[in-house]
């Protein structure tokens, strides 16, 4: 599972012309899923998002994670994340997770109040609009891989 997490002003995502989500700031996070993920690593995930230190404090610090900022978060489903680009000139998808699979880890994300986020479960499909302001240049990268216990010890 990867998250590509960005600070924003504000954020929005279109499918077929209609909002379907909208921040007015916090972050926004292009999720890409791969095969073996499951609803165990989003909520891995989801965790280091919510509590990641991203935002400035009064001294000008890094310091507050997006809930201290007073932020909100939304979620957007990347499949291009999961791209193999180590051979060739075009990238394969072969690890991506399918749109079914994908939606799986969606609800982990969906299903946490207060904040926002798109895309509803089911909606992974449609071509999206996305408009976005940064906060500066800061886009972090979170990649998940677990491995089986017996691994470590090999």
């Amino acid at each position: 599972m990867i998250g590509l997490i960005q600070r924003v002003k504000f954020a929005k995502v279109e499918v077929e012309g209609q909002v379907v989500g909208e921040i007015a700031s916090g972050l926004l996070v292009l999720l890409g899923v791969e095969k073996d993920d499951d609803e165990a690593k989003a909520d891995k995930l989801l965790e280091k998002v919510l509590n990641y230190r991203v935002f400035s404090d009064s001294e000008g610090k890094m310091n507050l994670n997006v809930q201290q900022a007073g932020g909100s978060l939304l979620v957007v489903s990347q499949f291009t994340l999961a791209a193999d680009t180590n051979k060739g000139l075009r990238p394969s998808f072969s690890k991506g997770a399918s749109p079914v699979d994908a939606n799986v880890c969606m609800p982990t994300f969906i299903n946490k109040p207060p904040l926002r986020f798109i895309p509803k479960p089911g909606n992974l499909q449609p071509i999206c609009k996305s408009a976005y302001k940064m906060t500066g240049l800061l886009p972090f990268g979170c990649r998940f891989r677990f491995y089986p216990l017996s691994a470590c010890f090999t």
